[in-house]
């Protein structure tokens, strides 16, 4: 896939990510600082104008499509398209007309889109109606005594920021009660953050819109063990208080995908090389250690943190657990391995 081609896929995936016109300035400033992430992470400068072009609406699903000739690549890019619309919910009248628009666009028919649109609504329609599990998962095999460790680590003085620093930028603060189970919500933390990064190296396209309904009943368990029952609407407030949109996430792991080339289409299926699937993965893996961290302390200190408190702590603890990743690499392959679809489902309606 070529430079243009990548900005093009994009370029639709932005489009499709303000298709509702209903993000606001939080999800939009996190759309604009991602497209500055991955232009200096890819050398592409010209990303951040990309943003603005969609954002401006001087661009069209037209143009974009325009320079997708390959068919794998018309497909990807409404696949992308579809994830982006639906990874927030149901689609709206607004998302729907978008994305008839860009099959258009792209030329492609109801036989080459109707089972990718079938699974992709079929993990919406069950995200929606699945209550979030209220058992914690459990790492069978995982080293937990790394996970402990690691959150001794992140929550240790030397991680916080010195005395000076103002209210707003400072680490949540360190010394948080134990909660119970202390070392099984570290163990099923880490076990979502294995399961999250293994959802990235599947061929299914949609397999990562399953990463936030994940992330949704992990945050759950853990306010669960504090004696807290939270609600999906609650605890997305959370996810999103902390600084991790839901579209932005998804445009981030994409996105991070899609430059580092660890995407590619063969008769409809995603290709990733294993190599490089660490990289494809570590975002997630992360993102979704460092929330169920960040979780852990906020229940466990009995809710009174800041907004900006939540973020500072979140974003201290994504660098270390980003580092954190390759250590289970293994079990993060091993676990993809023993991924279908229907246990996809399964997982996400709680079963």
């Amino acid at each position: 896939m070529t430079p243009e081609q990548q900005k093009s896929i994009l370029t639709i995936a932005l489009l499709a990510a303000f298709a509702d016109g209903t993000k606001d300035d939080a999800e939009r400033e996190k759309i604009r600082r991602i497209a500055q992430s991955l232009a200096g992470d890819s050398g592409m400068a010209d990303l951040p104008r990309i943003y603005q072009d969609v954002l401006l609406k001087r661009t069209t699903v037209q143009a974009a499509a325009a320079a997708l000739t390959d068919p794998g690549h018309r497909q990807l890019a409404y696949e992308m398209a579809v994830c982006v619309c639906d990874v927030d919910g149901r689609q709206t009248p607004a998302e729907a007309q978008f994305l008839a628009t860009l099959k258009s666009a792209l030329q492609l028919g109801a036989q080459q889109t109707a089972a990718f649109e079938h699974e992709a609504d079929a993990l919406v329609d069950v995200a929606e109606k699945a209550p979030p599990s209220a058992v914690p998962w459990g790492v069978a095999g995982a080293a937990a005594t790394g996970a402990a460790a690691y959150a001794a680590a992140a929550s240790s003085p030397s991680a916080s920021s010195s005395p000076s620093s103002s209210p707003a930028s400072m680490p949540v603060p360190v010394a948080v009660p134990a909660g119970p189970g202390d070392a099984e919500l570290d163990k099923s933390i880490l076990n979502y953050a294995m399961l999250n990064g293994a959802l990235e190296l599947l061929p299914q396209s949609w397999a990562s819109m399953a990463i936030i309904p994940m992330q949704v009943k992990m945050v759950y368990g853990i306010g669960k063990a504090h004696g807290v029952e939270l609600d999906q609407g609650h605890i997305k407030e959370f996810i999103a208080a902390a600084g991790v949109g839901m579209t932005s996430q998804y445009l981030e792991q994409f996105g991070r995908k899609l430059l580092g080339g660890l995407l590619g289409k063969v008769a409809g299926r995603t290709i990733g090389g294993v190599g490089s699937a660490a990289t494809g993965m570590a975002f997630s893996f992360a993102t979704t250690y460092a929330l169920g961290q960040v979780a852990k302390r906020y229940y466990a200190g009995g809710r009174v943190m800041s907004t900006a408190m939540l973020r500072d702590s979140f974003q201290n603890l994504l660098g270390p657990a980003k580092q954190m990743q390759s250590q289970y690499l293994p079990q993060i392959q091993q676990k993809a391995a023993t991924l279908d679809a229907g246990k996809i489902m399964a997982m996400v309606r709680g079963g």
